[in-house]
C-alpha cells in the first residue's frame, strides 16, 4: 500500500481492535474501555507494532475525547451539578493536596540525588485526573446520573481548572517568560462569564423557535451539535481552560432545552462508532513497555502512590461532603484515571528538564494501570 494512504489501514486495525477489546470484555463481564486500551498497547509499538502512535490518529483521538465529554454534558442536570458544587470543591481539594504531597515526599523516599523542582513537578503530575475513563465507566454501569456520579463530575472539572493554575504557578517559579497567575485566572474568568451569557441565549433561541427545532432533520442536528462542541473545546482552549471543559459546558447548556435526547442519540452513533473507541485505543498505543521495565522498581512505587493518593485524597474529600464510607471509596476510586493529561503535563516537564526519564518512565506505568484497573475496580466498588 503506498505510504500515504496507510492511515487507512491503521484505522481499521485500530476499530477491529476495539471491537475485539469491547466483545471480549462485554463476554467476561468487564468495563469494555478496559478492552479497548488493552488492545491498544498489544497492537501499539510495545508489542505487536501493527499500528504506530502518531499525530493523525491522537489528532482523531481529541475528537472522540471532545464528543464523550459533550455526551457527559448533556447526560448531566444543571441543577444538580449547582446543588453539589460544594461536595465538588471539598472532593477536589483532597483529590489535589493529598496527592501533590505523597507526590513531593515520594521522591525524597525513592531517590538519592534530585532537585527540588522535580520533586514538585511530580506533585503537579500527580495531580492531574482523566474524565474521560471515569465518565465513560459510570455511564456503562448507568452511575453517571447518581449524587456521587454528578459529584465526581463536578470535582474532575474544578480539579482540572486548579491542576491548571498549579501547573502555570510552578512553572512561573521554575521555568521562563510562562503567562501570569492573574492573567490565566482572569482568562478562566471570562470564558465562564462568555460561557453564561452564549449558553442564555442558545436556550432563548430554542425555547422561543419550538415549532421549527421540532422539524430540524437529524443530519443537520448533528453536524450544528458538532461544531458547537468543536467551537466550545477550542474557545476553552484559547482561553486556557481544558478543551474538554468548553466541550462538557455545552453539553450541559444543551441539556437544558427541549433537543437533549435527539442531539445525545445522534452523537452518540456519531461518536461511539468512530472517534470515541478511537481515543481510548491511542491511549494504549502510546504506552512504551520497554521505557516502563527499564525503570520498573521506581515507576512501580511513583504508580502506587499515585493510585493511592487519590484514592485517599478525593476519599476523605467525599467523607467531608457528606458521602458514606462506601460513596467516599467509590469516589476516591473515580478520580484515579491518569490518561492525557499527565502524559502531556509529564512531556511538558521532561521536555523543559523539571523531571528525568524515570520519572516520565513512572507515569507512564500509572497511566497503564490507572486506566484499565479503574473501571475494574469501580465495578467492584459499586457490588
Amino acid at each position: 500500500m503506498h505510504s500515504d494512504m496507510k492511515f487507512l489501514m491503521d484505522l481499521a486495525m485500530i476499530l477491529i481492535a476495539a471491537g475485539l477489546g469491547t466483545l471480549i470484555c462485554k463476554k467476561l463481564g468487564q468495563p469494555r474501555i478496559a478492552g479497548q486500551i488493552l488492545a491498544g498497547v498489544l497492537i501499539g509499538p510495545s508489542i505487536f507494532g501493527l499500528v504506530a502512535h502518531n499525530g493523525f490518529i491522537n489528532n482523531l483521538a481529541e475528537i472522540g475525547i471532545i464528543l464523550l465529554m459533550f455526551l457527559a454534558g448533556l447526560e448531566t442536570d444543571i441543577d444538580e451539578l449547582k446543588e453539589s458544587f460544594d461536595k465538588s470543591i471539598i472532593i477536589a481539594i483532597g483529590g489535589l493536596i493529598v496527592p501533590f504531597a505523597l507526590g513531593v515526599l515520594g521522591i525524597y523516599i525513592i531517590k538519592d540525588n534530585f532537585e527540588i523542582s522535580e520533586a514538585i513537578f511530580l506533585g503537579v503530575i500527580l495531580t492531574a485526573t482523566s474524565m474521560g475513563i471515569t465518565i465513560q465507566t459510570l455511564s456503562e454501569m448507568g452511575k453517571l446520573k447518581t449524587k456521587q456520579g454528578i459529584s465526581i463530575l463536578g470535582a474532575a472539572i474544578i480539579d482540572d481548572i486548579l491542576g491548571i493554575i498549579i501547573l502555570t504557578i510552578v512553572l512561573g517559579v521554575f521555568g521562563k517568560g510562562h503567562t501570569s497567575v492573574t492573567m490565566l485566572i482572569l482568562k478562566i474568568l471570562a470564558f465562564f462569564i462568555i460561557l453564561s451569557i452564549v449558553g442564555g441565549v442558545i436556550s432563548e433561541l430554542i425555547l422561543k423557535n419550538r415549532k421549527i427545532v421540532r422539524k430540524i432533520k437529524p443530519i443537520y442536528l448533528l453536524s450544528t451539535s458538532l461544531v458547537l462542541a468543536l467551537l466550545f473545546a477550542s474557545f476553552a482552549n484559547e482561553l486556557g481552560v481544558a478543551a474538554i471543559i468548553g466541550a462538557y459546558s455545552i453539553g450541559v447548556i444543551i441539556s437544558t432545552t427541549q433537543l437533549k435526547s435527539r442531539i445525545a442519540k445522534e452523537v452518540s452513533r456519531f461518536g461511539y462508532g468512530f472517534f470515541i473507541p478511537i481515543f481510548f485505543v491511542n491511549i494504549g498505543l502510546s504506552v512504551s513497555l520497554g521505557k516502563v521495565m527499564g525503570n520498573l522498581g521506581i515507576a512501580v512505587i511513583i504508580a502506587l502512590i499515585g493510585i493511592v493518593s487519590k484514592i485517599i485524597g478525593s476519599g476523605i474529600g467525599g467523607k467531608l461532603s457528606g458521602f458514606t464510607n462506601k460513596e467516599s471509596f467509590q469516589i476516591g476510586i473515580s478520580m484515579v484515571p491518569r490518561a492525557e493529561v499527565a502524559l502531556i503535563v509529564a512531556n511538558l516537564g521532561l521536555t523543559a528538564g523539571f523531571i528525568k526519564d524515570d520519572i516520565f518512565t513512572s507515569i507512564i506505568l500509572l497511566v497503564i494501570l490507572s486506566t484499565v484497573l479503574t473501571p475494574l475496580m469501580l465495578k467492584k466498588a459499586y457490588k
